[in-house]
C-alpha cells in the first residue's frame, strides 16, 4: 500500500512537470496564448511570458541550468530551447533581398533620368536645326492632312519660330 501511494504521488509529480513543459506569450491581438509548441517567429521576444522549465518572465540561458530548476525540469527546457527557432533580431536573407530590390530600383530610376536627358538633349538638337532653318529666311512648306504641299505664311511662320523657342528653352539648359 505504501509502494501504491509513493507509485501515484511519482505519478502527479510527472504529470505537473508535463503541465510546466508549456509556453506563453502574448499575440499580436494581445490576447495569450498557451502551447506546447514555441511561438511563430513574428511573435517578439518581449511577448513570450513564459517557456517550458522556466518561470514566468525569465530568458533561457542554455548554458547551465540554474541550481533553482529541478534536473528534469532543466533537460527538458534546454531540450526545447534548442527545438526552439533562433530569432537574431535581423533576418539576413530578407535584408539582402531588400538591398538588392533597392540597388535595381536605383538602377531603373538612374536609366529612365538617362533616356530623359537623351530625348531632352536629341529634342534640342532638332529645335535648333528647325530655329536655323525658319533664320535663315527660306520659305518653309509642309503637307497638310490631305496630302498637299502648303507654304507657310508671316503669321505661321512666327507661330513656329516662338513654338520651337519654347521648345529650345525647356530641353536645352
Amino acid at each position: 500500500m505504501k509502494n501504491i501511494r509513493q507509485i501515484l504521488f511519482l505519478l502527479a509529480c510527472l504529470v505537473s512537470l508535463a503541465a510546466s513543459a508549456q509556453w506563453q506569450w502574448t499575440d499580436n491581438d494581445g490576447r495569450k496564448v498557451f502551447s506546447d509548441r514555441a511561438p511563430p517567429a513574428d511573435v517578439l521576444e518581449k511577448n513570450i511570458l513564459k517557456r517550458p522549465g522556466m518561470t514566468a518572465k525569465t530568458t533561457v540561458n542554455t548554458d547551465a541550468p540554474s541550481p533553482a530548476v529541478s534536473p528534469v525540469a532543466a533537460a527538458s527546457g534546454a531540450q526545447n530551447a534548442a527545438s526552439a527557432p533562433k530569432l537574431s533580431g535581423i533576418d539576413k536573407e530578407l535584408a539582402d533581398k531588400k538591398k538588392k530590390t533597392e540597388e535595381a530600383q536605383a538602377a531603373q530610376r538612374k536609366a529612365e533620368q538617362e533616356k530623359v536627358v537623351k530625348a531632352k538633349v536629341e529634342n534640342c538638337a532638332r529645335a535648333k536645326q528647325a530655329k536655323a532653318s525658319f533664320d535663315s529666311g527660306v520659305r518653309v512648306s509642309r503637307i497638310n492632312e490631305k496630302g498637299e504641299r502648303e507654304v507657310l505664311d508671316d503669321t505661321a511662320r512666327a507661330n513656329e519660330v516662338k513654338r520651337i523657342q519654347a521648345i529650345m528653352n525647356s530641353d536645352c539648359q
